[in-house]
């Protein structure tokens, strides 16, 4: 009898661990960039204060870049070439929690916090970010296998000039746009053909921001902590 009870006590807490488990909470085919790419440089913003939201952003508990295999492994293909030109990746962002998007709504919301409004957003009305789409609900970077970087020149350690600087909200963040100097567009360039010679594809609204065409999980929305 008393083996029976500890079969199915067994049997039910069995149960209840598989019913528990969640595959957003799941980083086991995540690594950390610097893993791939030893000599990566990391900037990662939402840790510190010096971002758009002007304080640590919920979920970056370590300044780690971390990303699915995949995107590692082709983001060093990308690493490589840039490295015998001279130039080195340096990464602003990579996977960022579903708690991060919804730290970034929740200050959206709140009209009245415009402390980095003069660094970020000086153009823009703080109350039309969800609507210029600025803001969204969901961010391809929860699927674990999107990245925000730019370049910096060996030689000298500086970074490239884009034209613009990361998190800008306007226009100049375009990859498109006509910059005011040819070489800043030429920089750009160079950083997203690069990307997309290595599998990664580019947006409309932001020359830093790149996603693995061939993601492992484009449905998924993962939510584990940065640490």
């Amino acid at each position: 009898m008393v083996l029976l009870c500890a079969v199915v006590l067994l049997s039910a807490c069995g149960r209840k661990a598989e019913e528990a488990y969640d595959p957003i909470y799941d980083r086991s085919d995540f690594v950390e960039v610097t893993e791939v790419i030893p000599d990566v440089i990391l900037e990662i913003r939402y840790y510190s204060t010096y971002n758009f939201v002007g304080a640590r952003v919920d979920g970056y508990e370590r300044p780690l870049a971390l990303m699915t295999r995949q995107a590692a492994d082709s983001l060093k293909a990308v690493s490589d070439e840039l490295k015998a030109h001279g130039y080195r990746p340096k990464i602003w962002d990579t996977y960022r929690p579903q708690r991060a998007v919804n730290h970034f709504i929740r200050w959206a919301e709140d009209i009245q916090d415009t402390a980095m409004k003069a660094i970020f957003y000086p153009m823009v009305d703080k109350s039309l970010l969800f609507e210029q789409g600025y803001i969204y609900a969901r961010s391809s970077h929860s699927r674990g296998s999107t990245v925000d970087l730019t370049l910096v020149e060996e030689r000298t350690g500086k970074e490239l000039d884009m034209g613009s600087p990361f998190d800008w909200f306007g226009e100049e963040s375009h990859p498109n746009y006509r910059c005011r100097l040819y070489m800043q567009s030429c920089n750009r360039l160079l950083l997203r053909d690069a990307m997309v010679r290595h599998g990664f594809a580019s947006i409309d609204s932001e020359w830093w921001h790149f996603t693995l065409v061939n993601e492992p999980y484009p449905d998924t929305y993962f939510d584990f902590p940065i640490e």
